[in-house]
């Protein structure tokens, strides 16, 4: 495939107030949208009805794809979204979505949106991991949903039970070991000019759908995503990468729809330029890598989305596969990651692997947003990137840079941001600043300060620095990049502390698969004795020694680290739904350790 229009305008206008805060602000002017979502499903069922919009493995026909066309997507959304009118869904009356991508979870979302009920994914861990259950019953406090979705009911047991327990006169509907409807009695509902009377009342206003924060300072918030919020951040999107809209693209992504990244930025992309989506059922961990593999055998994407975790458990597999190479490779214009930074050697890795394959460089590129925002805020939508560029505003987007201390906190305000929060309204109060701007608490400076369209780069979050005991500011995002990207693949994740303390120290999280391949163990020695194991204690006092060399001060100096023996527990608080880990949690509920540092 030949790229063309990869990349979109990126500059800037840049003005420095008296007050000292600085708004950048795209010199791109924001082309239109739709007023609500679903007319992009609509319009490719008129333009493109036999062009497949989505698939995902079907288990019962020997793993092949069960795929639906756009023209199939639209009718059967029409008649599920009569279903739910049917319901008589009342004011403030919501669905809760409990499972996992699926293509039922993706018609019933749709159908949701297209007569202006909304709806809320639901992490699933918080079904499926968690012991009490804290999370999922706040969420459903929140929503208070007349009808609740999960896939399999089995699985979905216990979740689906305190549901009922909460609302008894919800509606439980499932594919799969139904406990009340099942999915079925959705699909033979045929429309009526009602469903076409509720979609013309949507406005850009109406609420679309709503997602939850991960919960890393607290219980999860209910993020409002109207109808203008999402098709705007779809079309800033799109004005950076005007490629998607030159070729429908072809994503294979495996990210959850309850988390932003997959569900407004992935799924959205696929419906908004008439592309087609493939569920991957696989994951980023040692068992689920294998199924991302698999499908990324046989279908060649455009662009592929991940975090970097995902990266660097797909980077092996191409390297060793010359036929995966070529097959991944083949039609790919970007990688994107976001989520965390990128480790250097993984980035390049797949540069080296690319360049092997196709003969030229496929660039990497990432940007800056969160739930609030829809998610996109800013790209480096430009080559020549490299991990840590967050880039520039997208159209339509003001950015507000606050100098809090030594830092510059940024600041969002554009039609594809929040309202506020579902049923919230102190903590949207506190969101937002006296101008209106959110507040993300992300700290960014200048690439360079003397020019501003180089772009800009991530310094760590506001909260999470601390002062030792001498007076000096520790950069946690920073440091936590730096111990990252050294320890990458042996350490997972890692919480720095040493606050009023005269040095920084690490609890490091360390990756079980890798643990085994360093001290070649098999499979099912447990991960306490892989973590324990003495070649792998060499490796982090090794790793302790490298972090020393490249300091230049106490401030990026892990003097000392320990390895966590027990996983992050979500009941805790330690790791919220994306994966990413709660410093402030972790540090409280692992004070032993931090002891054993400093003692």
């Amino acid at each position: 495939m030949v790229q063309t229009n990869i990349f979109g305008p990126a500059t800037t206008r840049k003005t420095v107030r008296p007050d000292g805060a600085i708004l950048l602000q795209a010199e791109q002017p924001l082309g239109c949208c739709p007023e609500k979502l679903t007319e992009k499903l609509a319009y490719w069922a008129r333009h493109t009805p036999v062009a497949l919009f989505i698939a995902r493995r079907n288990p019962a026909q020997a793993g092949d794809w069960q795929t639906l066309t756009y023209a199939d997507t639209l009718r059967i959304v029409e008649g599920i979204a009569q279903y739910l009118l049917d319901q008589q869904f009342g004011e403030g009356e919501t669905i809760a979505i409990l499972s996992e991508n699926s293509l039922e979870h993706a018609l019933l979302a749709l159908a949701a949106m297209h007569v202006g009920i909304p709806y809320a994914p639901i992490s699933p861990p918080y079904s499926l991991l968690s012991d009490d259950m804290g999370k999922l019953r706040h969420t459903l406090r929140v929503l208070t949903p007349k009808l609740i979705f999960a896939q399999n009911g089995q699985p979905y047991a216990r979740a689906l039970a305190v549901a009922r327990e909460l609302f008894p006169e919800a509606r439980i509907v499932s594919v799969e070991n139904p406990v009340d409807v099942h999915f079925d009695k959705l699909l033979a509902t045929q429309p009526t000019e009602v469903v076409a009377e509720a979609h013309a009342r949507i406005t850009a206003d109406s609420v679309a759908k709503i997602l939850f924060t991960s919960g890393s300072t607290g219980m999860p918030k209910g993020v409002i995503n109207t109808q203008r919020m999402w098709c705007t951040n779809l079309q800033q999107i799109t004005q950076a990468f005007p490629g998607l809209a030159v070729t429908p693209p072809v994503f294979v992504d495996w990210l959850p729809w309850n988390h932003t990244f997959g569900g407004n930025h992935n799924m959205g992309l696929t419906l908004y330029n008439g592309g087609t989506l493939y569920i991957d059922e696989g994951k980023p961990t040692p068992s689920g890598i294998e199924a991302t593999a698999q499908n990324l055998r046989e279908i060649s994407p455009t662009a592929y989305f991940n975090v970097p975790k995902g990266f660097e458990m797909l980077v092996p597999y191409l390297e060793k596969e010359p036929e995966l190479r070529a097959t991944f490779f083949k039609n790919l214009q970007f990688f994107f990651y976001a989520g965390a930074s990128l480790a250097q050697p993984i980035w390049n890795r797949l540069e080296a692997l690319a360049l092997e394959t196709t003969g030229r460089v496929i660039p990497i590129i990432t940007g800056l947003g969160c739930t609030e925002s829809g998610p996109s805020a800013l790209f480096a939508n430009w080559p020549g990137s490299f991990s840590g560029l967050l880039g520039l505003p997208v159209a339509g987007m003001n950015v507000k840079l606050v100098p809090d201390g030594t830092k510059l906190e940024i600041r969002f305000k554009a039609p594809n941001v929040t309202p506020g929060y579902w049923r919230n309204p102190e903590a949207t109060h506190n969101a937002f600043d006296e101008e209106g701007y959110y507040k993300t608490g992300d700290a960014v400076r200048f690439l360079d300060e003397s020019d501003h369209n180089r772009g800009l780069v991530f310094d760590g979050r506001i909260a999470e620095d601390f002062k030792l005991s001498t007076g000096t500011w520790v950069n946690v995002g920073v440091l936590k990049a730096t111990v990252l990207r050294e320890g990458s693949p042996i350490v997972q994740d890692v919480v720095l502390a040493g606050l009023d303390k005269e040095f920084v120290s690490a609890i490091l999280f360390l990756n079980p698969y890798a643990c085994r391949t360093l001290a070649n163990l098999p499979d099912d020695v447990p991960n306490h004795d892989a973590f324990t194991h003495p070649t792998v204690q060499q490796y982090v006092d090794q790793l302790v020694e490298r972090l020393g060399q490249h300091a230049t001060g106490s401030a990026n100096r892990v003097a000392k680290a320990i390895v966590a023996l027990e996983p992050p527990s979500i009941d805790l608080g330690e790791i919220t739904d994306k994966g990413s880990l709660n410093q402030r949690a972790v540090l409280q509920h692992r004070a032993g350790l931090v002891d054993r540092l400093y003692g």
